[in-house]
């Protein structure tokens, strides 16, 4: 029997504000447990929660981007759960009345296009942190992340591949960093996947039984933990089995997914309005205003890189990654009018050391990496040089220009300096020669090495090529 795979994602990015959803709590990550706290964020009896009007922007600035319909009047109610790390015993989310619905997000698999559609995206406050001891059977309680304010994105159970659910949660990454709504931050949480995935005989409309996976936080995780679980249901299917409705862990160490509990339904949360907050009215000057501010998205940039500047697909889908690799890019392309150059050495060089997201980091700035480019461009310096003086760059931030003079690197570019050498190289290798004569004249190549490594790289690759043409002639 053949079974069709259903994936539907709920995400949970973290918005960057600098204070907490409903209080003016810190948002830092990295503090000491507890220490970003107050009585509002911990539920103390009287206090009272007031909206963090920056949560609001991001949420509609993500619902612009991805064609939601924006409710106008949306409302906070309350989730009710119980959990050591949710100190008021409730979560204030959105759920009847969220802040947008029904947007979607267009993304390719193995060259095939396809839309996903979004169901809804609202505001909600996150819950604290538990901290297991390795050791004695105790867990912790670290609250400061209580309170910290996210927007929920809940796919449609579109996606049909652990492939696809991977490519949707990529497209949404890029986008939040792109808005600068979240840092997408995975290792710390900012950026939070859990997937629902069931099978259904193909052909068939109902959705079969689903699992929840939580506890991935990276997408080689995603992938690993829905290819894992589509494995294990197909497998208790084909037997005859049921499967079972379950919240399940991914766990990395082991590569196999593990019962946490079982799945819980709207109802037993028992939502109601929360009635310490008003409904949130969102004007359409607002919506505007928000609209007028709005940056060029992943999709758009990607376009104008391919019909502008003239990169193939491949390097304009790498190079708009990220943002700030994007910005990167267009930077060393100001001073260095080559687009296709920079994109190669980003991508051969740059990207070797550093990913999309992490170009920040790099001590080379966009005008030191043009000014190394313009020196090839001059040659000064050879393409092959070029990557040992970056690669010094990488480790000192020196300039190119210096590194190039004190290490001797100038380019031989003198006929009359390399002539000798290429005469010698010749005498060395009579086979080679003959070779040559003969008509295999691509051995050239073995001659232009010799040449390289008796110059330690600093010969002009495009004279050598001409010198060995017109001796071995």
């Amino acid at each position: 029997m053949e079974f069709e795979t259903v994936i539907g994602l709920e995400i949970h990015a973290q918005m960057k504000t600098k204070s907490k959803i409903f209080c003016g709590c810190s948002t830092e990550f990295g503090a000491p447990p507890n220490t970003h706290t107050c009585p509002v964020c911990l539920g103390m009896p009287g206090s009272l929660p007031v909206l963090n009007k920056k949560v609001v922007e991001n949420g509609i600035k993500l619902a612009l981007s991805c064609g939601f319909t924006i409710n106008k009047r949306n409302q906070f109610a309350r989730k009710n759960y119980f959990y050591p790390d949710l100190p008021k015993g409730y979560q204030i989310s959105q759920f009847e009345l969220p802040i947008a619905e029904h947007g979607q997000i267009d993304i390719e698999v193995n060259g095939t296009e396809k839309t996903i559609g979004i169901t809804r995206a609202h505001m909600e406050e996150d819950a604290g942190k538990l901290v297991h001891d390795d050791v004695e059977p105790e867990s912790y309680v670290d609250l400061n992340r209580t309170g910290t304010p996210l927007l929920e994105i809940v796919s449609e159970p579109d996606l049909r591949s652990p492939e696809e659910a991977v490519a949707y949660l990529k497209k949404l990454h890029a986008i939040v960093r792109y808005l600068d709504i979240s840092d997408g931050n995975m290792q710390e949480g900012s950026f939070r996947c859990d997937a629902n995935i069931s099978l259904r005989p193909m052909g068939q409309e109902e959705l079969g039984t689903r699992t929840e996976l939580k506890n991935m936080n990276s997408f080689k995780n995603v992938q690993l933990a829905l290819e894992y679980e589509e494995r294990r249901q197909r497998d208790i299917l084909l037997d005859g089995g049921s499967v079972t409705q379950a919240t399940l862990l991914w766990n990395p160490d082991k590569n196999r997914t593990e019962s946490m509990r079982g799945k819980e339904e709207a109802h037993d949360y028992r939502y109601f309005p929360d009635p310490d907050l008003v409904p949130v009215v969102i004007d359409e000057q607002w919506i505007e205003q928000v609209r007028s501010g709005l940056p060029e998205l992943p999709d758009q940039r990607r376009q104008r890189f391919i019909q502008a500047l003239g990169l193939p697909p491949d390097d304009a889908a790498l190079i708009t990654a990220s943002r700030e690799l994007a910005d990167f890019f267009e930077a060393v392309c100001e001073e260095y009018n080559n687009p296709k150059k920079v994109s190669n050495f980003i991508g051969t060089e740059l990207l070797r050391e550093y990913g999309p997201e992490q170009i920040s980091q790099c001590p080379v700035s966009a005008l030191q990496l043009a000014a190394l480019l313009l020196m090839v461009e001059k040659g000064t310096i050879s393409g092959k040089i070029a990557k040992t003086v970056f690669a010094e760059m990488l480790t000192t931030g020196a300039d190119p220009e210096k590194i190039v003079k004190e290490k001797g690197l100038i380019q031989m570019s003198d006929e009359g300096e390399l002539v000798a050498l290429v005469r010698e190289i010749i005498e060395a290798n009579p086979e080679q020669a003959r070779q040559y004569r003969d008509g295999k004249t691509k051995v050239i190549g073995f001659f232009v090495g010799q040449l390289m490594q008796k110059t330690k790289g600093k010969a002009n690759p495009q004279l050598a090529n001409k010198l060995f043409s017109k001796e071995l002639q």
